[in-house]
């Protein structure tokens, strides 16, 4: 029996006959036109709250007083953003919308002074706050362009000790997929790392996106350097090991959002030394 194929969802639809040099520009007018709900999770990542927490060794130590420089592309309302400069880095939230940045600059300047209990999962965490703040600085530009590095360069930072993403790889085209792992590895440093709460891992690869669904796209991208347009029998991790990052922790938070709640799984990757 053939199945009707499933409608789609509005934000699939919004992006349907966008190309990838019009994909800044239709992130830009939901922003516009106040459709940011349906990405808003409305906090920070449980998930990476609780990684931070336990002090990963996996983390780099800097000398001297030198803080952790932290990087969020398409980082939203920016509650990431703020949750890691509370727990002591500095960090930089990208964004292509004007109005998203401007609505996260007035959500961190809010938050940073009367943080919420969802920054933190213990209160040995929420001492962190008001003590050792990190700097929070939002772009506005395209992730995939070098015109905002400048405004990181003048602070200093020479590639970013760690990179997070969540809901920006799934957002992008299947196409863009090898080149948003090539970026990642030219804005670590050496020694960085990033990570990535992995999700939708529980859609079909062959339904459109965005959200697009990522069921071993990370690894064939990362770890074995390929584009990352694989079907659900090329997800399994076995084939050669050409890419540019190696995988250094994987594993299923015991905290995620509600969307992604035990199917999400996050992984550490760093660069091949």
């Amino acid at each position: 029996m053939t199945m009707d194929p499933q409608p789609l969802t509005h934000l699939a639809s919004h992006f349907a006959n966008c190309d990838r040099d019009s994909q800044s520009a239709g992130w830009a007018e939901l922003w516009d036109t106040n459709q940011n709900h349906f990405w808003d999770r409305g906090k920070p990542s449980p998930a990476l709250v609780d990684w931070i927490e336990s002090q990963p060794e996996l983390l780099p130590h800097p000398t001297g007083q030198r803080r952790l420089n932290a990087l969020v592309p398409g980082c939203g309302k920016g509650y990431d953003v703020v949750m890691l400069a509370l727990h002591g880095f500095n960090v930089y939230g990208l964004e292509v919308s004007p109005k998203g940045v401007e609505i996260a600059k007035a959500y961190a300047a809010a938050e940073l002074c009367k943080p919420s209990a969802d920054n933190f999962a213990s209160a040995d965490g929420s001492q962190v706050a008001g003590s050792s703040i990190g700097a929070v600085k939002f772009l506005q530009s395209d992730f995939f362009k070098t015109d905002w590095e400048k405004d990181v360069a003048i602070d200093g930072v020479q590639g970013f000790d760690l990179i997070y993403d969540y809901t920006f790889l799934c957002a992008l085209p299947p196409e863009m997929r090898k080149d948003w792992a090539k970026r990642m590895s030219e804005l670590l440093s050496p020694t960085g790392i990033l990570v990535c709460l992995e999700f939708p891992l529980y859609k079909d690869l062959k339904i459109p996106g965005p959200p697009w669904g990522l069921k071993g796209v990370h690894w064939n991208i990362l770890a074995e350097g390929d584009d990352g347009i694989i079907d659900e029998e090329s997800a399994k991790e076995i084939g050669r090991l050409r890419g540019r990052f190696e995988r250094a922790l994987y594993f299923k938070p015991p905290r995620s959002y509600e969307a992604g709640q035990g199917t999400d799984m996050l992984s550490v990757w760093r660069l091949k030394r």
